[in-house]
């Protein structure tokens, strides 16, 4: 919607292995602006086809459900890990101009798989850049838990408020970090228009 309204862009294009979803927002949308491609980072030959052409990049793929991440680490590695080198690859095939990585909080220090694997996938957004062949600009993206969105917290507090009134927390002491979804994509786009290759944004999030 941002995309839209702000930056009138010739085409959108959406790729992503999420069916449902992209069904759902073409009947939301209903914009020949947007073009829907089924497809998975993980599948390189079709990001090189599909990346043709593209002048900017938004990264959001991942598998970040931390205990699902944890149980299938490897899947973790294949989609956070490998699938972004596939990004970036394609990217640098495909000339692109820029690509912006959102990442998360959890990839400082991390303590479980999902933040080791997108502290891995920063490293290689982040090394990209060092390329002097590379045209291509590379920068990241780190916020925090997006209000809403799918693996968010707050889907999982809604439901067990409906269920038993109550919802379960690890401490009381506990905090986390959250954002509006909106404020986010604003940051996103942001990043794409000030970006010179290399930095890691970090955004304030209030706890």
């Amino acid at each position: 919607r941002q995309l839209l309204e702000k930056y009138n862009p010739k085409e959108i294009r959406i790729y992503s292995r999420g069916e449902e979803k992209q069904v759902s927002m073409m009947h939301k949308f209903n914009n020949p602006k947007i073009k829907f491609i089924l497809g998975d980072v993980r599948d390189k030959e079709r990001l090189d086809i599909r990346l043709q052409g593209a002048d900017i990049i938004f990264h959001l793929a991942a598998l970040k459900h931390v205990p699902i991440c944890e149980t299938h680490p490897f899947e973790a590695v294949q989609t956070n890990i490998l699938g972004t080198q596939n990004v970036i690859s394609s990217a640098i095939k495909n000339k692109v101009e820029r690509c912006i990585f959102a990442t998360t909080d959890k990839g400082v220090d991390p303590l479980n798989i999902y933040g080791a694997t997108k502290a891995c996938a920063e490293k290689l957004v982040i090394a990209a850049n060092i390329d002097s062949e590379n045209k291509t600009i590379f920068a990241c993206l780190r916020a925090g838990n997006l209000l809403g969105t799918t693996g968010s917290v707050v889907p999982l507090f809604k439901q067990q408020i409906k269920l038993n009134n109550e919802i379960t927390l690890t401490d009381k002491t506990m905090t986390r970090f959250f954002m509006p979804i909106n404020r986010t994509i604003n940051l996103l786009l942001k990043c794409s228009e000030i970006a010179v290759g290399g930095e890691i944004f970090v955004t304030k999030m209030s706890s």
